[in-house]
């Protein structure tokens, strides 16, 4: 006789069984928090690699190795923590911008004027710049809340262009098209001058590149920083999720102005000089390509991209001043043609084709 399918023994009463008593007696599988997961797996992601230490190595130890090339190296590290700023809202948000020049401009008038009418100390000119490129940029970003990347294009050119022509027209403020000359320039810390050799700017501005990375390091690393790719993968469904989808924009567009400002500071502290070219396009241009070379998405490939570009920059113009425009041009056909993994490997091109045929 088979036994009943319910698994009571024949011939046992029946009673109701009691879904709650075998619920409690049913063995479950340990299973850790939600919370802690999700906290180990942003602890896993933020832990450093050896090459991120070898690297931050080599770069801060660049101002005792290459001391002859400080001027070169103050350019890259600037052009660096400004392509930083973009990568911020281009790689982690999803924020397209055509006129990131706006921030870096407003840095650097914003620290020249400063300097000449205020305060010539550099440390606190370089916070007035990063405030005042910080509140032009929450104030900025309620403009890219709404519409597609396109317009968010249109809308940051017009932004920079507006702030490149009135830069020109105030001429009594700015200096127009001759730029603000005769910036004076405090000793940082009260000690240290700035020299004509830029080892002193260097320095200066290497120690805000490393403050500023290890803070964009932590907040792309953490909840926000996680929260901010699910809205560049798909911001309806992080919407729907609950997320708070304008506020992290602005949160994040502020924090890039920020970041954009001090790096146009720091140009402007290091020359003693701002002139319209801080606002210009090609300012926005080049710090795309710097991202283009680099790679978007994440921090280092905006330093990887920095040093490229101003070395190929001052290579190419070094061997041919007229047509250096074309080389740089010719290397990023073959970037994007080849790809970036594969452009420090040649004998992999030919190989690839002969597969793909």
């Amino acid at each position: 006789m088979s036994a009943p399918l319910d698994g009571r023994s024949a011939g046992s009463p029946l009673e109701p069984l009691d879904a709650g008593a075998l619920a409690a007696a049913a063995p479950e599988p340990p299973r850790a928090p939600l919370h802690r997961s999700v906290a180990a797996a942003l602890s896993a992601q933020a832990h450093w690699r050896w090459w991120e230490l070898l690297l931050g190595a080599v770069v801060i130890g660049s101002w005792w190795l290459l001391p002859g090339q400080a001027l070169l190296l103050n350019e890259i590290a600037i052009l660096a923590l400004f392509a930083v700023s973009l990568d911020l809202i281009l790689g982690y948000a999803g924020i397209v911008s055509l006129g990131h020049a706006a921030f870096f401009g407003l840095g650097a008038y914003g620290a020249a004027l400063f300097a000449k009418h205020v305060m010539s100390d550099p440390l606190v000119g370089l916070a007035f710049a990063v405030a005042l490129s910080a509140t032009f940029g929450a104030l900025a970003s309620l403009l890219i809340l709404r519409g597609s990347d396109l317009t968010r294009l249109m809308i940051t050119l017009g932004v920079a262009s507006l702030l490149y022509e009135l830069a020109n027209k105030l001429d009594g403020l700015t200096g127009g098209a001759d730029g603000l000359q005769g910036v004076p320039m405090g000793e940082l810390l009260g000690r240290f001058e700035f020299d004509l050799y830029g080892r002193t700017a260097y320095a200066y501005t290497l120690v805000v590149l490393v403050v500023v990375m290890l803070l964009a390091r932590r907040l792309v690393h953490s909840p926000f920083g996680v929260s901010l790719q699910a809205l560049r993968d798909n911001r309806l469904r992080a919407a729907s999720i609950g997320l708070s989808v304008n506020a992290r924009l602005v949160a994040i567009y502020t924090i890039s102005a920020a970041i954009a400002g001090a790096a146009g500071a720091l140009l402007a502290q290091s020359t003693g000089f701002a002139s319209l070219d801080v606002l210009a396009f090609h300012r926005s241009a080049d710090v795309l390509l710097v991202l283009v070379i680099g790679g978007a998405g994440y921090l280092w490939g905006g330093i990887f991209g920095a040093i490229a570009f101003k070395l190929l920059q001052d290579l190419i113009s070094g061997w041919t001043p007229q047509y250096w425009a074309f080389w740089l041009g010719l290397f990023l056909v073959v970037l994007m043609r080849v790809g970036r993994e594969r452009l420090l490997r040649p004998w992999t091109w030919w190989r690839a084709a002969r597969e793909g045929a």
